[in-house]
């Protein structure tokens, strides 16, 4: 009787969300009611492992309780003034980021794709006004197999039909080339009227996709070379998801706030979102030094919410952690751990072709095509022996707990995986 009512109270939820809203998601069959550190529980009480992290904005775990304070202090005292006044929050925020991620200044915004348009606009601006770019004929690079956002303008440089069919006209201006391919952007930065390239570190949508070492620091040679900005969309990659506070540190081991900014490839625009607070409130930036972010005046670009109290504590509170957890670290250590017992399980098995990735932001690829089932169905039985992961582009299934894992709960996990994999 009782699995009965547990089964039908789940299924009521669905059918809600089903009924009354947008069928823009496919989500996994399980209803979510609460989470605490690396676990999360249904409606009916049973825990599970979060392997997905909120698509990496749950870094340092589901309810960090550092972090919710700073949200309930701050949302109990002053929550938001808009940018027609200043609080006494933000200039705190942009100080402590600015200095976190040695640049000059932040432009505080709220999602991901928020930020990615703000660098677009931002770029453009100082192709125009500081590289002599004539108006309107700027150009910026970008990879096929991107992920940056679902806005009109993000997708009209997507190469993911799903993305875009069906939502022209397309906004001109960019230029697509391979991904990991350093002959490929210099031919494209040669071109007239280019102003940036923007990449991300790591291609995590398209499947966890990890360039060549040279790849991140041939780019930013280059687009110095050519006078082009060198813009890092790090909103999935960064705050130490890929065992380095940014992922374009590559293999930098400084723990602390970014102190060797020499020995990475420094980017000129870096977007920041998603574990800029911990999951618990929308928060994004993007950062950079004083030549290219004076080109936004007053009245150019803008959001209400955009550096609220809220926002400026939160987003303290959640990089505070960051450090002071050592994340990173944890996440470049167990990531290997991780990737060398998925490595063992794949020798045994057809199933699993091959795992990749870098820290804690890792996929296996199912031996099927991208048009089966076989992933989604073994992340259905995944979910059944208690770990919660989902399927990116058909026969990938992308791997990224909460980077406060402990070793010991990480063999756990690789337990379940194995337990699946050879049941399955």
């Amino acid at each position: 009787m009782s699995t009965v009512m547990e089964s039908s109270m789940s299924q009521e939820i669905i059918n809600l969300e089903d009924k009354h809203g947008a069928h823009n998601y496919h989500p996994l069959p399980v209803v979510l009611a609460k989470g605490e550190g690396v676990y999360v529980w249904d409606v009916d009480g049973k825990k599970y492992f979060d392997f997905l992290s909120a698509y990496s904005a749950v870094n340092q775990g589901h309810c960090h309780p550092k972090i919710t304070q700073a949200l309930i202090d701050q949302a109990q005292t002053l929550a938001l003034t808009s940018r027609a006044f200043y609080n006494d929050s933000l200039g705190v925020y942009e100080k402590y980021i600015t200095e976190y991620f040695g640049f000059d200044k932040v432009l505080p915004m709220n999602t991901g794709a928020e930020a990615v348009e703000t660098a677009i606009k931002l770029a453009r601006k100082w192709g125009y006004e500081k590289k002599g770019v004539a108006e309107n004929d700027a150009k910026i690079i970008v990879c096929e197999g991107n992920f940056h956002g679902r806005t009109t303008t993000i997708v009209s440089f997507s190469t993911d039909p799903d993305a875009n069919k069906n939502f022209g006209p397309f906004t001109p201006g960019f230029i697509k080339i391979p991904y990991n391919n350093l002959e490929a952007l210099e031919n494209a930065l040669n071109q007239e009227n280019v102003v940036a390239f923007l990449v991300e570190p790591i291609q995590g949508e398209a499947g966890v996709f990890v360039p060549n070492e040279d790849f991140l620091s041939g780019a930013r040679e280059l687009c110095s070379k050519y006078k082009s900005l060198f813009i890092a969309d790090e909103v999935q990659t960064g705050i130490a998801r890929t065992g380095s506070l940014l992922a374009v540190c590559g293999n930098c081991s400084c723990e602390s706030k970014c102190e060797k900014q020499s020995t990475y490839s420094t980017p000129d625009i870096l977007i920041l979102g998603k574990a800029l607070s911990g999951g618990v409130y929308p928060v994004s930036a993007v950062l950079a030094n004083n030549h290219i972010m004076e080109v936004i005046k007053p009245g150019q670009h803008g959001s209400t919410f955009g550096g609220n109290p809220i926002a400026a504590k939160v987003a303290i509170a959640a990089l505070e952690v960051v450090l002071e957890e050592q994340l990173a670290l944890n996440a470049r250590k167990l990531g290997n751990i991780f990737r060398a017992e998925m490595n063992r399980i794949i020798e045994s098995t057809d199933l699993i072709l091959k795992v990749r990735g870098k820290g804690l932001l890792n996929a296996i690829i199912v031996n099927d095509t991208e048009e089966s089932q076989t992933a989604w169905n073994l992340c259905v039985a995944l979910k059944e022996n208690g770990l919660l992961a989902k399927p990116t582009h058909g026969n990938i299934i992308r791997f990224a707990p909460p980077l406060v894992i402990t070793e010991s709960q990480l063999m756990e996990c690789v337990a379940i995986i194995e337990k699946t994999i050879r049941e399955f």
